[in-house]
């Protein structure tokens, strides 16, 4: 059975559970729970603090774990990035009040930096070449200028809306941060076969949300430029339509050139376009 590690609350929570659901792993109940089983899946599932994943992990206690890649980064244990899970995107980010005059990094040399990210932030003032006072503290970061403790913060930032409400402003960028897949090294050939079969799963949810079906009508003297268009996941299917001159054209498209493909093939003379979500997509 394959031990898997995972947030006990919050976004990337659920999220992971979402994930795992959609691979067709039914979980036992997990309300309140510090730990479940799957009943169609040979999985055990930790409910765990995200700080502590990575030690989890790295000692054997679990074999598996989903976490932000900067947790992983800023408690540096001896584990592997497996598998980007495409969820609980976000940046690292050095904030300072609206009111500083910030030209560059140079900016906070001899500076008080509050952070929950003492090692990150570490890492990059060495990089960089400035000497800075590093406050660590959890949770609140962002009142730190306000409340006079610190010159500056480096904090998690997925819109930059709680900066803004708290006078500050966005200058430096450390890290982006999504959450992934970590692995030990620890595991035997079984649970590395179980691992396989997870990835393969996740991979095709991943590859179903990133990608479009697209049915549409084609008039024939279009067809070849049309299809040109639609590479689809080797080439799209054409089939003729009732209608003397007209062709059905199946394909996939990306998520990212969706818009752009969509009014190219509206200007070569494509109609009836219907564009349907994919549940799993296996390559």
């Amino acid at each position: 059975m394959l031990k898997i590690a995972i947030q006990k609350s919050g976004r990337l929570s659920e999220d992971s559970l979402k994930l795992l659901k959609d691979c067709g792993i039914d979980l036992r109940n997990v309300k309140d729970r510090l730990r479940t089983e799957s009943d169609n899946f040979p999985v055990e599932v930790f409910f765990l603090r995200d700080d502590d994943i990575p030690q989890y992990v790295e000692d054997g206690v679990a074999d598996i774990g989903f976490v932000g890649e900067n947790v992983v980064y800023e408690k540096k244990k001896s584990v592997q990035v497996r598998e980007k899970l495409g969820f609980g995107k976000c940046r690292l980010s050095i904030a300072v009040k609206k009111s500083d005059e910030y030209a560059d990094v140079s900016f906070l040399q001899g500076k008080k930096i509050a952070t929950s990210y003492p090692v990150l932030v570490q890492d990059y003032l060495n990089k960089k070449g400035i000497s800075a006072e590093i406050h660590e503290i959890s949770g609140s970061v962002e009142i730190a200028p306000g409340i006079g403790l610190a010159d500056a913060v480096c904090d998690l930032v997925s819109s930059g809306s709680t900066l803004f409400m708290n006078g500050l402003k966005e200058v430096e960028n450390i890290l982006q941060s999504q959450a992934v897949l970590i692995t030990g090294k620890h595991l035997d050939k079984e649970k590395e076969q179980i691992l396989e079969r997870l990835l393969f799963r996740m991979q095709a949810v991943k590859k179903a949300k990133n990608n479009k079906y697209v049915l549409l009508n084609a008039p024939n003297d279009q067809l070849q430029k049309i299809i040109a268009l639609l590479p689809g996941m080797k080439s799209p299917t054409v089939l003729p339509l009732a209608e003397p001159g007209w062709s059905s054209v199946h394909s996939v498209i990306e998520e990212n050139d969706f818009w752009n493909i969509i009014e190219q093939l509206k200007d070569n003379g494509a109609q009836g376009i219907l564009v349907v979500p994919i549940e799993k997509m296996i390559v």
